[in-house]
């Protein structure tokens, strides 16, 4: 039985094997708090919130009767984001869901006690999320995005879509544990495409567009890799602009980039990993611990290709890709 099995067998023992009763109509809505990295207004986030009560309707949890919301959106904002969790702690929620490795970290600093499910995270074990995927213990377990081999995997498919660039630009937050991962499989992995490949650290918008912008001025057949983060994400109509003007072939961790103009995008569904979460939820009010639920990786990577953007590099998509994609933007 490999890892991905035994996961799901423990998952479905937590489901099915020994949870309490559901609670009664009568009793009152359990209060969930949600601490998002993301901004307010942001659509995809909205999108996948609205996932979130899709999945507690399927198991016939309504909001108003059976549960309540109080949202909270710092947008990439840490200290927004401490203060937030401060706020969910004194309004005497029952259950956080939060997102972000950056939300996550300062939650499990301020709340100890409250069970926290978090999503849109990387590397849960390197960011001392959790002990091990199977028993993450003390208050939390979730869903991760990616696991460390995917930085290889943006290589891949940046040489199957490009052949001619020899340059990579691999775009990272260094005090990100599962950056630091993407990082040493990509560099590992580089020189079986017959890429070189360029560190560019980033924790500022200023340092996206000077460095971004100085990889790209060295000119010759250059590309670059995005991993998911809200500071990349805040930022991606400044990224898929340099990458632009530069002619810089990109390939990214969340769709919004392909959605946004950038060329190409694999990653994980957002909006999936949060319908997946209300399950989470419902054995939590059963009585489960969240430390007993193994940390769920994800099932399925979604392919985007924006056609547009192609055209204006004067790339010719491999009909390979095309026919693998999830989605094709023209």
């Amino acid at each position: 039985m490999n890892r991905r099995e035994s996961l799901g067998c423990l998952l479905a023992a937590a489901i099915f094997g020994g949870s309490r009763p559901v609670l009664a109509q009568s009793a009152p809505p359990r209060r969930i708090g949600f601490l998002m990295g993301y901004a307010e207004g942001d659509r995809q986030a909205r999108a996948a919130v609205g996932a979130f009560h899709d999945g507690m309707k399927e198991i016939n949890l309504i909001e108003g009767r059976d549960f309540q919301i109080e949202y909270r959106w710092a947008g990439g904002d840490a200290d927004k984001a401490r203060a937030f969790a401060r706020d969910l702690l004194a309004q005497k929620v029952d259950l956080i869901i939060a997102s972000t490795n950056q939300v996550v970290s300062i939650a499990m600093q301020e709340i100890t006690t409250i069970p926290i499910v978090f999503v849109f995270i990387g590397d849960p074990i390197g960011s001392r999320f959790a002990d091990t995927l199977t028993r993450p213990g003390r208050n939390l377990t979730g869903f991760a995005n990616f696991e460390a081999p995917i930085g290889g995997k943006w290589l891949e498919i940046l040489r199957e879509l490009s052949p001619q660039t020899r340059r990579v630009g691999f775009v990272h937050h260094p005090a990100v544990s599962a950056h630091v991962e993407f990082l040493q499989v990509a560099q590992a992995t580089a020189p079986s495409f017959g890429l070189e490949l360029t560190s560019i650290p980033i924790t500022s918008p200023a340092e996206i567009e000077q460095r971004i912008s100085a990889f790209g001025s060295e000119g010759g057949n250059g590309g670059i890799v995005v991993p998911p983060h809200a500071l990349p994400l805040s930022q991606r109509g400044l990224i898929v602009e340099l990458a632009a003007r530069h002619r810089l072939v990109g390939v990214y961790g969340d769709r919004y980039f392909a959605e946004s103009g950038g060329l190409l995008s694999f990653g994980i569904n957002l909006p999936d990993q949060l319908r997946r979460a209300a399950k989470y939820v419902d054995v939590i009010f059963k009585g489960t611990k969240p430390g007993d639920l193994p940390v769920q990786l994800p099932v399925k990577y979604e392919l985007t290709v924006n056609l547009k953007t192609a055209k204006e590099l004067g790339i010719a998509v491999p009909s390979t890709l095309l026919v693998r994609a999830d989605e094709v933007i023209e």
